[in-house]
């Protein structure tokens, strides 16, 4: 039969695993740093991923592919919980130290890389903040009210030094974390760097409220 299921450009996804947390079918994945459709029957053709996807890697194509399978969906639900228990989940980390209060303004693996700059606790929050953000970036982590440090000025410096290819800012919904965020923007305009800036915002039951692309 022919119907309209999500078609995923492969070259335009960054792997940051918000479609696979949007979809209620459990229906995309991420593979090898890349979202896939795990199985057309899977998949309603309601694209409940397609806002969620901050690169536009997703959209709707119609053509020959099983029916979506209700029961399939309900069996493959029930069963992912134990199977994503039972398999070893690695660490996707690649860089040390990570505070940025520690971290120095030439560290190589900072150069021209994809950015990640965490608010703490946005990590606890969210169990798959390993899979959906830390993949493939260089991280550091800092919490602007516990820190009592504007971190403007050095993030100038390091972004001046290191050119990153794009930031990412994750912060939690809470008054205090927009301090980071702000942090950021600053230290972008002071450096005369230019790259894309996003900010996610995240609920303590780990859900994604905003997503903003500055």
């Amino acid at each position: 039969m022919k119907r309209k299921l999500i078609c995923i450009d492969t070259a335009r996804c960054n792997g940051c695993g918000l479609c696979a947390g949007a979809c209620h079918e459990g229906a995309i994945a991420i593979v090898d740093g890349k979202a896939r459709l795990l199985r057309e029957d899977y998949c309603d053709g309601l694209g409940d991923c397609l806002p969620a996807c901050p690169t536009g890697a997703i959209s709707f194509a119609e053509r020959e592919a099983p029916a979506y399978d209700a029961a399939a969906v309900k069996r493959h639900l029930k069963t992912r919980p134990a199977q994503e228990a039972a398999a070893p989940q690695p660490s996707e980390l690649t860089n040390w130290p990570v505070q940025l209060k520690l971290c120095a303004v030439n560290a190589p693996w900072l150069r021209d890389a994809e950015l990640l700059i965490a608010a703490d606790c946005t990590a606890f929050a969210r169990g798959s903040f390993h899979r959906d953000y830390i993949r493939g970036r260089a991280v550091l982590i800092a919490c602007p009210k516990l820190d009592g440090t504007d971190y403007s000025e050095k993030l100038a410096d390091i972004f001046r030094a290191a050119a990153p290819k794009s930031i990412t800012v994750t912060r939690m919904q809470v008054p205090c974390c927009g301090g980071l965020p702000y942090m950021v923007e600053k230290a972008l305009a002071a450096s005369g760097h230019s790259c894309p800036l996003t900010v996610i915002t995240i609920a303590p039951d780990g859900s994604i409220l905003n997503q903003e692309r500055k």
